[in-house]
């Protein structure tokens, strides 16, 4: 190719986007793609009610989605015009909107015919007119758009979740952490089936979980976690085939664990931790090969841990059966986990020796065991007292002690007594 005619035409493209660039800062009739007026005015309205009327986008040219967004603003492009399809509100960057004290959902958020996503971040704290509540916002309005809510750390945000979030049938994540949320969890969520995360921690949700949240066959993620929820979880969790991590810890949940989620063969993380569980440690088997993080400390769960076959739970990390009500002794097949970082087996009522094979974990980098009936003499070799140090709690196993002579004095695992 002849290098003149690539030159000019090198010279024509970048004349021909000078001139697109100098018509969109000149004239913003013939701005590739405008924002349509009623787009406009009710993004406008709808920031004024959450940053306040001191705001009017006066300093934004040629529009909230052009060369100068607001922050927190997202638009696409949709049959030749911008349209918000992103709005997060509150303290996320430094130059964000700050968020007024008065605020209020405007009924122009609802106008926004494209927002995939809403999100508020430490945005409703304490108001003086009192607390915010979004029971009668107009939801139903975004029921064919919105695809993810997010609500995070906003303890002026009170009420209940309102029911007429179950009409939002495209919401693929509701995520409503650190609220001042109450009352029961509604059975309209159960009919967001395309939901993929539901996280509700942090609130003051009471109550029984609805069975219908086990027709959520598409849920990745459940966490209802640091509430005050009662009662058993419900038989139909063992149909959520596609789930990952189950965090429930830190509620009043009750009864015995459904043999049903030992089903979940993709399961990663399931956390019942501080609750009133009962029963006996028995649902573990082969289905659960995925599971990395086991957390059921502070419940009232019985058993012998010999009678769970540990050997199926290879990807195992974190295993913490700590405070409960175990008897038996600690099973020689925990040391075929290799994965093992932590193992967590305190204040239960377990008795025996204690295995040295589990030294031979190279990523176990804590062992608690302490407050049990173990006895005999702890056989680790030293190198594992060290690289443990007070991560290795034995004390308070009144027949436990070590053989002083094979063991340096600065590395003696803490509150074990000589051998005598």
């Amino acid at each position: 190719m002849d290098l003149r005619f690539r030159n000019d035409g090198f010279l024509f493209v970048v004349m021909l986007m000078m001139l697109g660039l100098n018509g969109m800062c000149i004239d913003e009739d013939v701005v590739g793609a405008p924002m349509a007026k009623t787009e406009q005015e009710a993004l406008y309205i709808a920031v004024q009610g959450f940053v306040g009327k001191w705001w009017n986008g006066s300093d934004l040219y040629p529009d909230p989605c052009g060369w100068t967004p607001i922050q927190g603003v997202s638009c696409d492009v949709i049959d030749g015009l911008w349209y918000v399809t992103d709005l997060s509100i509150g303290q996320v960057h430094d130059n964000s909107l700050p968020c007024a004290q008065n605020l209020e959902f405007k009924p122009d958020l609802f106008q926004l015919q494209h927002l995939k996503s809403l999100s508020f971040f430490n945005c409703i704290i304490s108001l003086p007119q009192g607390p915010i509540t979004f029971q009668k916002a107009q939801w139903d309005a975004l029921s064919n758009t919105l695809e993810s809510m997010e609500f995070r750390g906003n303890p002026g945000l009170r009420g209940e979740i309102p029911t007429t979030l179950g009409n939002l049938k495209k919401l693929e994540s509701l995520v409503l952490i650190g609220n001042g949320l109450s009352g029961g969890l509604p059975e309209s969520i159960g009919e967001l089936t395309q939901l993929k995360r539901l996280v509700l921690s942090g609130n003051s949700f009471s109550g029984k979980i609805p069975d219908g949240y086990g027709n959520l066959s598409e849920l990745l993620i459940m966490d209802l976690s640091r509430n005050s929820l009662s009662g058993s979880l419900p038989l139909t969790f063992g149909g959520l085939t596609s789930i990952l991590k189950f965090d429930f810890s830190k509620n009043k949940l009750e009864g015995e664990i459904p043999y049903q989620i030992s089903n979940l063969k993709n399961l990663t993380l399931f956390d019942l931790s501080n609750n009133n569980i009962s029963g006996e440690l028995n649902f573990a088997n082969q289905e659960m090969s995925s599971l990395q993080e086991l957390i059921l400390a502070s419940n009232s769960i019985t058993g012998d841990l010999k009678n769970v076959n540990w050997k199926n739970l290879q990807e195992l990390m974190v295993l913490d059966l700590s405070d409960m009500k175990l008897t038996g002794g600690i099973p020689e097949s925990f040391s075929t986990m290799k994965n093992l970082r932590f193992l967590g087996l305190n204040d239960n009522n377990l008795s025996g020796n204690l295995s040295p094979k589990l030294a031979e974990l190279k990523n176990l980098t804590a062992l608690y065991v302490n407050g049990n009936n173990l006895a005999g003499d702890l056989k680790f070799p030293v190198e594992f007292y060290r690289k443990m140090g007070r991560r290795f709690g034995a004390w308070n196993n009144s027949k436990l002690c070590f053989p002083v002579g094979r063991i340096a004095a600065g590395v003696r695992p803490f509150g074990v007594k000589v051998c005598q």
